[in-house]
């Protein structure tokens, strides 16, 4: 895939995954891009395998090509950043989790920023004084 239609391919993705959870990861835009097999995502986030770099098919200069093209769209389009703590799952200690094979900070640091959706809340809104209604709330018994 040539990086004209990669960009065309990186903005759909963007979308449906703006639509689909509020936000946009760099381990999901590689899962929908088909560059990282659940499965992977899942031996890494099991501490299986030392970094993300390593289970994501594509080399280190698409992956840079598609977090520089995400952020750059994402923060033209007046995004929010938030960095996220990525944590092992599984038995035992949770463990910082790490994305890059040289475990560098800035590039930990780009990995783990989510871009949410511009604060659009104020605009959208009817201008009047009633406070919003009160949302229902559920909890669910934990089995023991």
């Amino acid at each position: 895939m040539n990086r004209q239609h990669l960009q065309t391919k990186l903005g759909k993705v963007t979308s449906e995954l703006f639509r689909e959870k509020g936000y946009v990861a760099f381990v999901d835009v590689f899962m929908k891009l088909g560059y990282l097999a659940p499965k992977d995502y899942e031996s890494w986030r099991m501490k299986r395998v030392p970094d993300l770099e390593s289970v994501v098919g594509v080399n280190l200069g698409k992956i840079k090509f598609i977090m520089k093209t995400v952020r750059k769209n994402c923060r033209d389009g007046g995004c929010r950043e938030s960095r996220t703590g990525y944590k092992s799952w599984g038995k035992g200690r949770k463990l910082w989790l790490r994305f890059s094979k040289s475990g560098e900070e800035s590039i930990e640091r780009a990995y783990a920023t989510h871009f949410l959706e511009p604060n659009t809340k104020n605009q959208d809104k009817p201008q009047n004084d009633a406070p919003d209604p009160p949302r229902p709330v559920t909890f669910r018994a934990r089995a023991q």
